[in-house]
């Protein structure tokens, strides 16, 4: 397994509508484990393979003791609405906005074998669900967002210099990522 770089908001991998599923075999085992140990290194909620540079309908997610990965997830929403909650994203770093979604969802798809899987999602995993299903569909939280929520958000994006952040976060996962190139620090001059 390996730790993985992700994707920074500007990268149009982040803004493509990501691929189905149709190769079932070691390359999608190694990326789900391998998306399953970046996500837990980064001590994600859950992470979408377009955000480590895969456009494939992939994700993973762990919430409260509930842990797994979808391939070509399809989500039935509930009617209603959870009470808004601040959502941040791996791929937006430095960033959190309140962001209105279902209040619960049933998401199905695949496992890394092709076999079928259901689950049930209410709160903050249904939230999960929702978020990285917009990765999958190339549309990041920001986009959900309304008002002078928006203007505030899209303001801090443009105002905030993506380029020194990326070189923040990755010299801050530097070690960790640096592992899965076989030698020295990913970023960093030797």
């Amino acid at each position: 397994m390996a730790i993985l770089s992700i994707r920074i908001i500007g990268d149009p991998v982040l803004r493509t509508v990501a691929d189905p599923v149709t190769d079932f075999g070691p390359e999608l085992a190694k990326l789900v484990a391998d998306m399953t140990e970046t996500m837990e290194d980064v001590e994600g909620a859950g992470l979408a393979a377009p955000q480590v540079g895969v456009s494939q309908r992939v994700f993973t997610y762990r919430i409260g003791g509930v842990e797994g990965h979808i391939i070509n997830p399809v989500l039935e929403n509930s009617e209603d609405f959870q009470p808004d909650e601040v959502e941040g994203c791996l791929s937006i770093p430095g960033l959190g906005f309140p962001v209105r979604r279902y209040r619960s969802t049933r998401a199905t798809g695949v496992d890394l074998n092709g076999n079928p899987v259901s689950v049930e999602a209410e709160g903050m995993l249904a939230r999960c669900f929702q978020h990285e299903t917009d990765h999958l569909d190339g549309v990041l939280y920001t986009d959900r967002l309304e008002g002078e929520d928006r203007k505030a958000a899209l303001r801090a994006i443009r105002n905030a210099n993506y380029h020194a952040i990326t070189e923040q976060t990755t010299s801050k996962r530097a070690n960790t990522v640096g592992s899965s190139f076989g030698g020295g620090s990913f970023g960093v001059p030797e």
